[in-house]
């Protein structure tokens, strides 16, 4: 955060990566949705953003072309301006994008506020890593990544009002470390510990099936590898754990509210249209950053 005064201030993210559905345009969209999702994980508003483009000079610039129309619709949508931007060749195509928003900082949205006794909320389902994996193992035709599309190409701007108008301890976005990798960042800055529930995860169609066939991308591999934290239960399978860290693509909002909002809040984002509005855990004391999940729901 860039503080310009005691009512202003300026927060930046940056974000970038290779093609995950077969569609430029809809590539795109979710590389600008999922770039501006740091900004809304703030709290913060978008004000205008920079194109990063990698291309191969072999790849015909129309379907650039495509990649840029699917990120300025995006972009529209969020009312961010799109002042340009830079370009170099590439091995192969990268898109993404540099935004630079503007939060007030009496309500900057942090990862550090979460108490013993919030429960936990998420506003997007799990499952787009293995998914896209899927979509490029030819285990997957691109009519199955419908969902997942409409899920990466949602702007997390209605769960950040929402969040804002309710008032939240805590948040943070589901991106490249998964449902768990991201809980950890908060429960480790907040000096706290949470427990959830397996069945209450909003999971996206096909997801769990592709999993329990092996089909789990690298990222998604390492991140279970790196959740020493955890205590599993027993009856999970291996890809019941795979779902819980798998890598996200312009993933949800993970809101962390103080139990007395919890209904507030899950009417605000049904209000909002957010695609999931789940309740899927609580808040504990106990070793900062230790996690327990469970097989039933919450």
């Amino acid at each position: 955060m860039y503080s310009l005064g005691p009512d202003r201030a300026l927060v930046a993210t940056v974000d970038f990566f290779t093609p995950i559905v077969d569609d430029p345009a809809a590539w795109g969209a979710i590389a600008v949705a999922n770039a501006l999702s740091d900004i809304y994980a703030m709290g913060a508003s978008p004000l205008f953003g920079l194109n990063l483009v990698g291309w191969p000079r072999e790849l015909p610039f129309d379907v650039l072309g495509e990649v840029l129309r699917g990120a300025a619709e995006v972009a529209g949508r969020a009312r961010c301006l799109i002042l340009g931007g830079h370009s170099i060749d590439a091995a192969e195509p990268t898109f993404g994008m540099a935004v630079i928003g503007e939060v007030h900082p009496d309500r900057m949205l942090t990862n550090g506020g979460a108490c013993t006794g919030d429960l936990l909320v998420l506003t997007k389902p799990l499952g787009t890593g293995i998914l896209a994996t899927a979509l490029k193992r030819d285990a997957l035709l691109e009519t199955g990544m419908a969902d997942a599309v409409r899920s990466m190409t949602t702007l997390n701007d209605g769960a950040a009002r929402a969040a804002l108008r309710v008032g939240v301890s805590a948040a943070t976005d589901v991106t490249g470390f998964g449902l768990i990798g991201h809980l950890t960042g908060i429960l480790e800055a907040s000096k706290v510990a949470a427990e959830i529930a397996f069945d209450a995860l909003p999971i996206l169609p096909h997801a769990k099936n592709l999993a329990s066939r092996g089909v789990v991308p690298g990222g998604t591999q390492r991140n279970l590898e790196a959740a020493t934290n955890v205590d599993w239960a027993a009856e999970l399978s291996p890809a019941d754990r795979y779902l819980c860290v798998d890598a996200q693509t312009s993933g949800g909002l993970l809101l962390v509210v103080p139990a007395e909002n919890q209904a507030a809040l899950v009417a605000a984002l049904q209000e909002e249209r957010t695609p999931a509005a789940a309740v899927i855990g609580r808040v504990i004391a106990g070793k900062p950053g230790h996690l327990k999940v469970t097989r039933g729901s919450r």
